[in-house]
């Protein structure tokens, strides 16, 4: 395959060891000029961009990067970020590295000290861009394949999804009101950018997935409910104030629920199969949400092939069931235009009032003219 060939990199790579065989949870603990260590198939864009956002110095991944099933964004998210990424160094690398080792990334080579603990491929931008074309053209057999599969597990677990549920006795009212879901996924920033008008006016109910709860507090909005697993919340998120309701699984999978005990909070639990976005989803549908608004979830056709057959599944299922309610913060951003509100033109001809009188008080012509009018009135009709 074209992918595979190898160049070196110009200059060496030195830093500290992360390592994690589950990318999410590194991200968490990176700094600045780390080396991550990650054992990710099919690296996708949103695990690429939180690495980015580390500040990582190099990755180093035991698995492919690039499988060629889809093309999958996350490699060319780093090599356009100019960081290093050291490809199919095998499962050994976990063996010989850990935690905070010092190591040197030397084009497609490994090295602690002086001893070479990995060598695999580096995927430079061109090598990437190749692959992609590749995986772009034999895309149509991998969504065969994922259809068929998607479609199995479907008649399993769609009759589950529309029994009724049971909602967390929430302070937050969503009878009648908006619903923005907000997911820290691809693109999200750019999205509440361009709903910032919507909010001011609607004010609709904010529920934030895990570290969907960070992404509004980066844009200075308070999530009224934060609802997942809790892996990759911050501490300052969940400590904000929100209502914090854990999603459990139908056959009794609770992850994250020994931090939250930890944490000792109080919280709710919400008893539902598939992913947490589309928990959020229906959780605000069937508590009267007029029209769910959606930011950072998965949309496209590769967005749910990096989430797999289950997540694929979740998010099908569940956009069927609340049909025409939701609708993607793209779309309403397309669509909404921002109303002039009566209390903005009230504010506005107060502000001019405001502006007529100070100049009045301050300008000396007008002074010199009052007075003239002060004189002639005291003329015509003296006292």
């Amino acid at each position: 395959m074209r992918w595979r060939r190898r160049r070196r990199a110009e200059h060496p790579v030195s830093g500290p060891v992360r390592i994690d065989t589950r990318t999410k949870d590194l991200v968490k603990r990176a700094q600045p000029g780390d080396v991550a260590v990650i054992d990710h198939a099919d690296l996708d864009r949103i695990a690429a961009e939180g690495l980015v956002e580390a500040g990582v110095a190099a990755v180093v991944n035991a698995a492919r990067s690039i499988t060629g099933r889809y093309p999958n964004g996350g490699p060319q998210v780093l090599a356009e970020a100019g960081i290093p990424l050291v490809d199919h160094a095998g499962p050994a690398v976990f063996d010989a590295l850990s935690e905070g080792d010092a190591v040197r990334v030397d084009g497609a080579e490994v090295w602690d000290g002086e001893r070479l603990v990995a060598k695999g491929e580096l995927l430079t931008l061109e090598v990437i861009e190749a692959a992609m074309a590749d995986a772009r053209a034999s895309i149509g057999a991998e969504l065969q394949r994922f259809a068929a599969n998607t479609l199995e597990y479907i008649e399993h677990e769609a009759p589950l999804l529309f029994e009724p549920v049971t909602l967390p006795p929430l302070r937050a009212s969503f009878s009648g009101r908006h619903a923005l879901v907000v997911v820290r996924g691809h693109d999200y920033r750019h999205d509440l950018r361009s709903l910032r008008s919507y909010i001011r006016e609607f004010r609709p109910v904010t529920i934030a997935v895990d570290g969907g709860a960070d992404a509004l507090l980066e844009f200075g909005i308070a999530p009224d409910v934060i609802i997942g697993d809790f892996d990759s919340l911050s501490d300052r998120a969940m400590h904000c104030g929100a209502e914090l309701v854990h999603h459990v699984h139908r056959d009794g999978r609770a992850p994250g629920r020994e931090a939250l005990e930890a944490s000792g909070l109080p919280y709710h639990e919400f008893v539902l199969d598939g992913m947490s976005e589309d928990v959020a989803m229906t959780m605000a549908y069937e508590a009267g949400a007029r029209l769910i608004v959606a930011v950072g979830t998965h949309a496209t056709m590769v967005e749910m092939l990096d989430k797999g057959r289950k997540g694929m599944s979740s998010t099908f299922l569940t956009r069927l069931r609340l049909g025409p309610v939701l609708v993607d913060a793209k779309g309403v951003n397309q669509l909404y235009r921002g109303q002039v509100r009566h209390f903005d033109i009230l504010l506005l001809v107060a502000s001019a009032f405001v502006a007529v009188v100070t100049i009045a008080v301050v300008s000396e012509p007008i002074h010199v003219f009052l007075d003239g009018i002060q004189l002639s009135l005291r003329d015509l009709w003296p006292f």
